[in-house]
């Protein structure tokens, strides 16, 4: 993995990132795609909501649940912390499952 390490924009929303060598691709933060589709704010709303829709998908989609990985992102309270990490293809893959129409604007 990269020290690569990028902050993303989605409708003026940050998304962290990071590079992987590797695999040539990004990696994005779970919890900020969701706190995008929730138009949510605080940030242990978004953590447990995700904790929650996590443990849902393994049951529906089990696939994309493995494909996250856990990488070391700086976290708002600026250390860094790991976190569940989805690449493009699995950001597309949660929309598709999320529960609202909110996931539809990607």
């Amino acid at each position: 993995m990269s020290d690569k390490i990028s902050i993303r924009f989605y409708n003026n929303r940050p998304v962290r990132a990071v590079w992987d060598d590797e695999n040539s691709k990004w990696w994005f933060s779970v919890l900020d795609i969701i706190a995008i589709f929730n138009a949510q704010d605080d940030y242990a709303k978004t953590r447990n909501y995700w904790k929650y829709l996590k443990t849902k998908l393994k049951k529906e989609a089990p696939q994309l649940v493995s494909d996250t990985n856990q990488l070391k992102i700086k976290a708002p309270d600026g250390k860094l912390r790991l976190t569940d990490t989805l690449d493009a293809q699995g950001v597309t893959e949660l929309a598709k499952h999320m529960p609202n129409n909110k996931a539809t604007i990607i």
